[in-house]
């Protein structure tokens, strides 16, 4: 699939706003009385923020390329 330069900058640009979103939730989940409660969401939180990180490391490699 080709994606255009405004394509892929908008996807990082959402990425980027969904990692700051998975980060505070983590944070918050942890500062809980009893964040042994959450240990499923905050896995979950943490395995997702590692595929957005994953995800926008390609787009930026994608947009490197395209700046040669």
């Amino acid at each position: 699939m080709d994606f255009s330069k405004e394509e892929l900058t908008e996807a990082k640009r959402q990425i980027d706003s969904t990692l700051h979103k998975l980060r505070a939730a983590i944070r918050t989940l942890r500062a809980k009385e009893r964040p042994e409660r959450y240990r499923a969401q905050i896995t979950l939180a943490e395995r997702r923020v590692k595929a957005f990180e994953l995800a926008g490391a390609l787009i930026d490699r994608e947009l490197d390329h395209r700046a040669d």
